[in-house]
């Protein structure tokens, strides 16, 4: 094990076009893992990836897949770059809302075949989810503060992602109403987000059903390395319990503070992370400002990123 490392994945909205092909151009290993990903049945996930358009790419059912690929590509080409078939073991992996499929396919307890099957229909349902919910960021406000002023307002908290950096998720109307009164308990700003429904909310509690058959019909191996989950920020190492949280995650808050707090707990100091993008990276900065993070998306990333995993 590394000392004091923890792997982390991203979640929609880090998509952009050519993301992962420099790597795969570089590096075998991220090559198959697109070849693998393209033989899953719906979409040619490589030519998504590199090619666009970017409208289609940003469309749910199509970015939580190709999000996944683009991360477990850059998994893999680290190991290749280190000459192993894993990079060192982490002290634990986490990942943001799809991110955290990402980090089970790098646990091992889900092979990414699987994986893009279940996110892919976990895109499409919600994707097709009611579209009267929407989703905005609270620049300025904690969660605390935030969970008070919209007490009782039908609008919660769906992402608490860092101090001063919080979601927040229900019916368009309801976000409207409490914008104000966010700003008048300190909100700098709140920002509709271009998002198809309230992710993260009670709103989609009727997708989790439908999620937990794709879920259930998977087949699971082993958990190799501790996932701390997005729904209780705890320390999980049973894949027997993955298919339960994963299914409540769809509907319930992603605890991205506590998360990385918790890792903090653990003993971890640096914080890697593989795929498209650097946000986690950034958030790590803001709740934890003494951490070392890099993040890995290209060959120029990947090689800065090799001193923090013990090369």
């Amino acid at each position: 094990m590394t000392a004091g490392v923890v792997w982390l994945f991203p979640g929609q909205g880090s998509q952009h076009v050519g993301m992962g092909k420099a790597l795969a151009e570089r590096y075998a290993s991220a090559a198959r893992t697109f070849s693998t990903a393209s033989e899953a049945p719906a979409t040619d996930l490589r030519t998504l990836c590199w090619d666009g358009p970017q409208g289609e790419l940003d469309r749910t059912a199509n970015a939580q897949p190709a999000i996944l690929t683009a991360s477990i590509a850059a998994l893999r080409a680290t190991a290749e770059a280190l000459g192993r078939d894993d990079p060192p073991e982490p002290l634990a992996v986490a990942g943001h809302s799809l991110g955290e499929y990402s980090a089970i396919v790098a646990s091992g307890a889900l092979s990414l075949p699987d994986a893009i099957r279940i996110v892919r229909r976990r895109g499409e349902l919600m994707q097709a989810a009611d579209a009267s919910g929407g989703m905005a960021a609270v620049i300025g406000l904690d969660a605390a503060a935030i969970a008070a002023v919209i007490d009782r307002s039908g609008v919660v908290v769906a992402n608490d992602n860092a101090p001063g950096q919080v979601v927040i998720s229900g019916p368009v109307p309801a976000i409207a109403a409490v914008t104000d009164a966010l700003k008048g308990a300190g909100a700098k700003r709140v920002i509709p987000l271009r998002v198809s429904a309230a992710f993260h909310s009670p709103a989609m509690r009727g997708v989790a059903a439908e999620l937990g058959t794709a879920l259930a019909a998977a087949r699971w191996g082993s958990l190799r390395y501790r996932l701390i989950a997005n729904v209780d920020a705890d320390v999980h190492g049973r894949a027997s319990e993955l298919p339960a949280l994963l299914e409540r995650q769809a509907w319930s808050p992603v605890r991205w503070t506590e998360t990385i707090r918790r890792a903090a707990d653990m003993g971890a100091t640096t914080f890697v992370e593989f795929g498209p993008g650097s946000v986690l990276s950034g958030l790590v900065k803001r709740i934890l400002p003494e951490a070392r993070t890099a993040s890995v998306s290209d060959p120029a990333s990947l090689e800065a990123a090799l001193p923090l995993l013990g090369a």
